[in-house]
């Protein structure tokens, strides 16, 4: 099902041309072009993320979104034209999710909408693949029910690779998420936990885990 976006601008050729672009992308939207009627919409609880103008006639954007925040955490990127710090720290420090100044490439408005709708989705607490299972709020993992016992960084390796189950993870990726973007170790760290949690894992219950793509990086997938 497509997430349903609410556009709250007062130039209608901006909320045109923004509704058509979020529709080439697959997203249902509605328009609303004073922060009064925006309001209203957005207190119906039906939007996955609202687009928000600053300068609104009726209601403000500030005033809009103040009011927004008292009772849902929807997300919420401002739109305006102002570009000032005291502007954006303004509207973040309100309970925005993210902040964009007009005009603006409609490619990184995608991007952000996509951040913001992917920040919103809680994570699941229980992740599982081909019988074993890791529960992120435990910190624990097993096989088949049996334990298995996991140094932070096999875990969080795991975890990462499990989040993303079905998809190739390249060594670079894993580096930046798993261990920083500061890491200044050697590169093959990865190569080297990868074969700690399959010798954990892998070895002693006769099966086979992660994947390694040649010249890409690691997957997990279930076992037919």
């Amino acid at each position: 099902m497509s997430s349903k976006i609410l556009i709250i601008e007062d130039e209608e050729k901006i909320a045109r041309f923004v509704e058509l672009e979020l529709g080439y992308e697959g997203y249902t939207t509605k328009k609303a072009f004073d922060g009064r009627t925006g309001l209203e919409l957005a207190e119906t609880g039906e939007f996955d993320l609202i687009l928000l103008d600053v300068m609104l006639p009726q209601l403000s954007g500030m005033e809009v979104l103040r009011r927004i925040r008292r009772t849902s955490s929807v997300p919420i990127i401002m739109l305006t034209a102002r570009d000032s710090v005291m502007d954006k720290v303004s509207g973040l420090d309100s309970g925005a999710s993210d902040y964009i100044t007009k005009p603006f490439a409609i490619e990184e408005l995608l991007a952000r909408i996509r951040t913001a709708l992917r920040k919103s989705i809680p994570e699941e607490l229980v992740l599982s693949a081909s019988g074993l299972q890791l529960d992120t709020g435990r910190r624990t993992v097993t096989m088949m029910g049996i334990p298995i016992d996991l140094t932070k960084r096999e875990f969080d390796l795991l975890h990462y690779l499990l989040k993303n189950k079905g998809l190739v993870i390249s060594r670079e990726t894993l580096l930046e998420n798993v261990w920083g973007f500061d890491f200044s170790g050697e590169t093959n760290a990865v190569d080297v936990y990868v074969r700690f949690l399959r010798g954990k894992i892998d070895e002693v219950f006769d099966t086979k885990l992660i994947h390694t793509v040649r010249g890409v990086g690691y997957v997990i997938k279930d076992e037919k």
